[in-house]
């Protein structure tokens, strides 16, 4: 018989660390409940100001609910997770945080805008504005087989903060198990986010979720893959896009220039502050390679939903 565990609010990590004890041990089948902290792990609140930035406990960041532990997963084997629910605590917040991003030399100054998520389905940018809310864990990942214990910001082979917002509702994501156990973790809870993240932020929330496990024994997978029920954006098909391109034999530098002209482009037909601009593409603008096989040069593209502005 398949069970539900709820994982304890009190036991987080804030490294990899594969000499963590399990906090839970799932059998595949068994179905684990979260609550997970946003990403500042309560540094950040929804009466704070852009200088709690300064002070931010780097430490603290990146709180990760886990390890979990399955039966019978063993390196070599895939590691299944389905997300069979999640949705956000009520609120949530995005920041330009000096030095992160991928414009850190345009925006130097910090930023914090608070979200009211009590609705559900959206949330208000500005009166002119809605996001959708598509919650996800931007963090999802195994142990690896890594004594070093590595921080959590940068993803690997193992899963980790991959900020892939498809990884819905209904979604089920592949992670190639690294140590026995698999030690699942997961955190960094996002209620919005275009693909790229180019703010170093999307909307960062505590979270409620319950994810199913499973095992695939004896395949080998080389790093995460997934899959998801439907559309990857159904909300936003129906009303068209606004793209604008970065060229350059250097795929950063496409996408930083292809950046910089959508900020621009939102700054200038939208009225809004630059910051703003570069935030609210945080939130829903994709960046996509439109080209990489044409020498010397590769297309970057920032793709902006129209549907945010009816």
């Amino acid at each position: 018989m398949a069970r539900t565990h709820y994982f304890p609010e009190d036991r987080v990590h804030y490294v990899w660390d594969n000499e963590l004890e399990p906090v839970i041990t799932a059998a595949p089948g068994d179905t684990v409940v979260y609550r997970t902290r946003e990403v500042s792990d309560g540094q950040i609140s929804p009466d704070s100001t852009a200088d709690a930035l300064a002070t931010f406990d780097w430490d603290r960041v990146y709180p990760l609910s886990g390890p979990v532990a399955v039966e019978g997963a063993e390196p070599g084997d895939t590691l299944v997770v389905e997300v069979v629910d999640i949705h956000t605590a009520g609120w949530g917040w995005t920041a330009v945080i000096p030095g992160f991003g991928l414009l850190p030399e345009d925006f130097p100054d910090a930023y914090l805008k608070i979200f009211d998520l009590s609705n559900g389905d959206y949330t208000l940018f500005n009166d002119d504005i809605a996001i959708p809310i598509d919650p996800f864990f931007g963090t999802m990942g195994v142990n690896p087989n890594d004594p070093a214990k590595p921080a959590i910001m940068p993803p690997g082979p193992f899963g980790g903060n991959m900020d892939t917002r498809h990884i819905t509702k209904g979604s089920v994501l592949y992670l190639p198990v690294q140590m026995p156990g698999a030690l699942f973790s997961c955190g960094d809870a996002h209620a919005a986010q275009g693909d790229g993240e180019v703010c170093v932020t999307g909307i960062e929330s505590p979270m409620y979720a319950a994810l199913r496990f499973d095992l695939m024994k004896g395949k080998s997978i080389p790093a995460p893959q997934f899959q998801t029920p439907g559309a990857l954006t159904p909300w936003s098909e129906g009303a068209g896009w606004y793209a604008t391109m970065g060229v350059n034999p250097d795929l950063m530098v496409a996408a930083k220039d292809s950046l910089r002209a959508m900020v621009e482009h939102i700054s200038t037909i939208y009225g809004l502050e630059p910051v703003e601009a570069y935030v609210l593409a945080s939130l829903v603008v994709d960046l996509k390679i439109s080209e990489i096989v044409d020498q010397p040069n590769w297309i970057v593209s920032s793709y902006l939903p129209l549907a945010i502005f009816s």
